[in-house]
């Protein structure tokens, strides 16, 4: 398979540009695909209303891109918690992702990518990731009421302590029980924790519909090149498995901020060595 015709640019690192400026670069670059990430930057999104997605729409046929998932704001300290504790808020954050599942809908792409959501350092873990699979189930509800799939990725301990590790995926996703909660290996939080892709692969398969493909020193969600994974070795492993999804550039790096293009420059450049 060639990888390098499923790459998928994300707007993270553009934060200091306008949206029009991420899917004009984008464009110039010769991709044609987005991860949209749902920065207010960007693309305005909270509990109780959203930006009109027509304005996506527009900038998708200018530039010819498609628009394969939304990654929305949900770390910590966005607002959109999975785990939130506050009652009041829960409905809210609930509402939140409703929004995201029926913006993806509008946009046809039909996948947006989740996290279990943090806890607070003060309280017992467990009782956090009850509430984050309470919260999800509901979620999840709703996703398979729009046909829309659900992507979960582990995070890093200092971004969150529920889900970090490919056994925390597999009882998540046992607790949460459904059919549309699939599976996006972050490389940053993988290799964080000490896994590779081949292990996601063995304990998932099939169920692994998205990754955020960056490189790393082990850690770092760098364009490849600037850390010190081997491409070659990595996309073997998806070849050998039969990955058929996308690979999100997820350089959500400061590093990038002023010249995010350099970024996927960079990563274009080491798949054509």
């Amino acid at each position: 398979m060639n990888f390098k015709d499923r790459l998928c640019a994300m707007n993270c690192h553009y934060r200091f540009y306008e949206l029009e400026d991420f899917f004009q670069s984008v464009h110039k670059l010769g991709m044609h695909y987005v991860e949209l990430w749902s920065g207010p930057m960007h693309y305005y999104v909270d509990a109780r209303r959203h930006d009109s997605p027509e304005q996506l729409k527009k900038l998708c046929d200018r530039y010819q891109i498609t628009i394969i998932g939304i990654c929305p704001e949900q770390t910590n300290p966005k607002p959109n918690n999975i785990a939130v504790k506050q009652k009041h808020r829960q409905e809210e954050v609930l509402n939140y992702y409703r929004q995201m599942i029926d913006i993806a809908c509008v946009l046809g792409c039909r996948q947006v990518l989740v996290t279990s959501g943090w806890c607070y350092y003060s309280e017992a873990v467990e009782e956090a990731w009850n509430r984050s699979v309470v919260m999800m189930k509901r979620i999840t509800d709703y996703a398979k009421q729009r046909n829309v799939i659900l992507a979960l990725e582990a995070l890093q301990p200092e971004e969150s302590r529920l889900v970090n590790t490919i056994q925390d995926i597999r009882r998540y996703r046992n607790e949460v029980g459904s059919s549309c909660l699939k599976v996006c290996i972050d490389f940053g939080a993988m290799a964080r924790m000490g896994h590779t892709p081949r292990e996601y692969f063995e304990a998932f398969g099939s169920d692994i519909v998205h990754i955020h493909f960056v490189d790393g020193n082990p850690t770092g969600h760098l364009a490849w090149g600037d850390g010190s994974r081997d491409l070659k070795t990595d996309l073997a492993v998806l070849e050998e498995y039969g990955y058929q999804g996308y690979l999100s550039l997820e350089t959500a790096t400061q590093r990038y901020y002023e010249k995010p293009w350099s970024a996927e420059m960079k990563t274009l450049k080491s798949f054509e060595e």
